[in-house]
């Protein structure tokens, strides 16, 4: 048994009994790992990351191993693959099915599912056709309605799910075939309407900035704004005293960061320039990952992904947040078809059909979102739908049928989902699910 001696000025009482000195020395020893991989340099961020694998913590790394192996594997059997005309098209038509996903991610963040987004992007696509060209609406107004069109169709099915309790599952199939029938409904007997191939949909996946300082210039502000970013929140959290990132590690991270957008710059130029739809795409994952990341609405996000009941007792509105969450949903729907739309430059019957609707889940889900909820990032999508287009156009390339595209898309998707569920088993039996 020892005396602990406290100073006045702490406050505490002079004398206090440690029953377990050796016990109470190793508390106090404890340090953050984060703060040992600073100490030990190179053989520290070694460590951290072999303990990270062990306990399951993989974050993106699968998907970007094989992303990795697909390129290897089509660049051998067609050079046509990495060519900077084939690699521009394939992040155009990536696009389209990519903003669906964005808006399944936070579905999945939940927990839960939306199998109409197919529909509803169906639907934007079509009544954006009939208010501007059949009825002459102004194209920007006609485009404003269309997205507005998706939001309302999503709330309701929030609503339905949140208010009524109707699981979301049931609701959203319930979508999927009315919203497929209304699209049909307002495309009437014809059942294609073309758009001016001039016009504001048209031009979000024709259009091009030929000026090479544009491609360079998303790339370096995208590399500072990552900087800064990262720089400025170390600042924060050293002034709150809780670990931070090391600024040799934000350098370094810059450093690659630059060279990856660098280098995508380089593909634009070489072929017409950097795609409007890219940029646009860019954006939106920036604005939504900052939403998800660092606002209270993306921590309650979280917070009911984790557990409802623990939400509900925290004081979140559980009904107000899942609601939001299908009307975003649909939201990204809408503005995904629009840029299907786009790309053949008409809307028609098959609109939001096909395997629209797996591949914007699967995007996803390869890209690590989880399927139990609670865990993943907007940018999820764009290395889960990259990873899909990649498969599509490497078969294509091969002349491959759409039934084998179809089979190996299903292997990749059963893969990933394979990896989630050993993933979370590893984190619980480490302690940290």
């Amino acid at each position: 048994m020892s005396i602990d001696k406290t100073s006045a000025a702490t406050g505490a009482p002079e004398d206090h009994v440690v029953e377990n000195p050796e016990a109470a020395k190793a508390a106090v020893t404890v340090v953050d790992p984060r703060l040992l991989v600073r100490e030990q340099g190179l053989a520290g961020y070694v460590t951290e990351f072999k303990r990270k694998m062990k306990s399951g913590d993989l974050g993106s790394i699968p998907v970007v191993i094989g992303l990795a192996i697909i390129w290897i594997i089509f660049t051998s059997l067609n050079s046509n693959f990495l060519t900077a005309g084939n690699l521009s098209d394939m992040s155009v038509a990536m696009v389209g099915t990519g903003m669906i996903a964005v808006g399944i991610v936070f579905v999945l963040l939940l927990g839960e599912i939306d199998l109409s987004v197919g529909s509803v992007s169906g639907v934007a696509g079509a009544s954006f056709a009939v208010l501007n060209v059949t009825n002459g609406m102004n194209e920007w107004l006609a485009f404003l309605l269309a997205i507005v069109t998706g939001t309302v169709a999503g709330a309701l099915h929030g609503f339905f799910f949140a208010k009524i309790g109707v699981p979301a599952f049931a609701v959203t199939l319930a979508g999927l075939l009315f919203w497929n029938g209304f699209m049909l409904q307002i495309l009437g007997d014809n059942g294609t309407i073309n758009l001016d191939p001039d016009g504001v949909v048209a031009q979000l996946t024709s259009y091009y900035f030929s000026d090479v300082a544009a491609a360079y210039g998303l790339a370096a502000v995208v590399t500072a704004g990552f900087f800064l970013s990262s720089f400025l929140g170390n600042r924060r959290r050293e002034a709150a005293g809780v670990p931070s990132q090391p600024l040799s590690e934000t350098i370094v991270r810059t450093v690659l960061l630059a060279v990856v957008a660098f280098a995508v710059a380089i593909v634009f130029n070489q072929y017409k320039g950097l795609p409007l739809a890219v940029v646009i795409f860019i954006v939106v994952l920036l604005v939504t990952d900052f939403v998800l990341r660092r606002t209270a609405y993306g921590r309650k996000v979280f917070a009911l992904g984790g557990s409802v009941e623990a939400s509900r007792r925290a004081g979140i509105n559980v009904e107000m947040v899942r609601i939001s969450v299908f009307a975003i949903s649909g939201t990204f729907a809408a503005v995904g078809g629009l840029f299907i739309a786009s790309k053949i430059a008409a809307a028609n019957q098959g609109a939001g059909g096909g395997d629209l609707l797996m591949n914007a889940i699967a995007a996803a889900v390869i890209g690590g979102t989880s399927l139990f909820g609670g865990r993943g990032r907007t940018w999820n999508a764009l290395l889960g739908v990259l990873v899909i287009v990649s498969i599509q156009y490497g078969l294509a390339l091969e002349g491959i049928a759409s039934p084998v595209q179809y089979m190996i898309t299903g292997g990749v998707l059963l893969a990933t989902v394979v990896i989630d569920a050993v993933t979370r088993k590893t984190q619980k039996t480490a302690g940290r699910a």
